[in-house]
């Protein structure tokens, strides 16, 4: 294109007929791109007249955040400031509130932003050209593979027992020389099952201790046995331990995109190198000081959910319907090749549910008139999930 054509298209008019058509060369993605799943986010219920509609498809806190926190989202005025960089302020309240040193707390466009710190300090292409392999267990949280993907590794999935819990025994067979990164999900996402901390030190012993072990823990704040393992404990005892934890869940901030990640210092020194700037915004950094601050009431709003949790779990016991131990805020329904037809019956009834393919149907706990219209659309439904 001319220099006087380039100017009449810049203000809007066409330009002269008689120029040469451009030409792109095709561009290509990185090949890696090709293999990989794609994220399927929990989508919305649908409209249906009469009905108010309900969302138990992601996860959400349907209680939202605590005042303290929706006072700082009303009085912030400083969108035309970048964030500070290293959420001190932050890391100084979690380290208080956590009993860590802050240096070994990097914060993170929540736990998924975290996890791909990680990845993109300790996973990618060796010298040989070969791609570091990451260790996780199959199903669990969808992103698993599309990071460890996009970081250039290897993903390497692991089959659940039949319960829907972490095989640990086989996931440790299955560490080799090339692997440097191992995901434990707990409770896991989506299939509910916690790991207890006998058996995260039993792995722990199986697992050589230059191999990093990630205990993601977004749904912590849920648990209530006694016996499950708390990251904050293990990665005390063991340095290559990284716990990963988010104020999406309990702490009702999913739209703020703020997690965080708590190692020693010989891991944390490489994540805030892999951070990308500016990751983490002002705004959610003030919520979530906010919320630790007012834990309190947080603590009440968890409860809560795990209130309407046992109330929705005993509505499906006396439906004879059997699940996988939940301690998180949702339960998953081994529905397989039914799994279609309920969540089709939910749309049509302004509920919106996790489908899994033909695999299962994941449900959040909601409101509690949403989670009674589901425990009635269960007592239709013909199919009984199986374990």
């Amino acid at each position: 294109m001319s220099t006087s054509d380039a100017t009449r298209t810049l203000a809007g008019d066409a330009p002269a007929q008689d120029a040469a058509p451009a030409t792109t060369p095709a561009v290509r993605p990185r090949p890696a791109l090709s293999r990989l799943p794609r994220y399927v986010a929990g989508k919305p219920p649908l409209v249906v007249e009469g009905l108010p509609s309900y969302k138990l498809s992601s996860n959400e806190n349907p209680f939202g955040p605590v005042p303290a926190v929706r006072e700082v989202l009303a009085d912030w005025d400083a969108v035309h400031r970048y964030p500070e960089t290293t959420s001190a302020e932050l890391r100084e309240v979690l380290g208080e509130f956590l009993g860590v040193p802050a240096e070994d707390v990097v914060t993170g466009a929540g736990s998924l932003g975290a996890l791909n710190q990680l990845l993109g300090a300790f996973v990618g292409t060796g010298e040989d050209g070969a791609p570091d392999e990451v260790v996780h267990a199959w199903r669990s949280f969808e992103a698993y593979p599309i990071s460890i993907g996009l970081s250039g590794g290897l993903s390497v999935p692991v089959p659940n027992r039949r319960d829907g819990s972490h095989d640990l025994e086989a996931m440790a067979a299955a560490v080799t020389d090339r692997t440097r990164v191992v995901l434990l999900c707990t409770p896991n996402n989506p299939t509910g099952p916690s790991l207890t901390t006998a058996q995260v030190e039993e792995f722990l012993a199986a697992v050589p201790r230059d191999v990093l072990v990630v205990i993601d823990e977004a749904y912590q704040e849920f648990q209530r046995r006694d016996d499950l393992v708390d990251g904050i404990d293990v990665y005390r005892r063991h340095p290559n331990v990284v716990v990963l934890r988010t104020f999406s869940k309990a702490h009702g901030l999913a739209g703020l995109r703020i997690g965080y990640s708590v190692a020693g210092q010989g891991i944390t020194q490489y994540l805030r190198q892999s951070s990308p700037a500016f990751s983490v915004t002002d705004l959610a950094q003030r919520a979530a000081i906010a919320s630790v601050r007012h834990y309190d009431q947080v603590a009440e709003r968890v409860q809560r959910v795990v209130d309407e949790r046992e109330r929705v779990l005993a509505g499906l016991d006396a439906l004879g319907w059997p699940y996988p131990e939940t301690q998180a805020n949702f339960v998953w329904l081994n529905l397989g090749e039914h799994s279609g037809r309920f969540a089709e019956l939910c749309d049509a009834h302004a509920l919106a549910v996790r489908r899994f393919g033909d695999e299962g149907v994941r449900v959040t706990v909601g409101e509690p008139e949403a989670n009674t219209r589901f425990l009635e659309l269960c007592a239709q439904f013909p199919h009984a999930p199986v374990l």
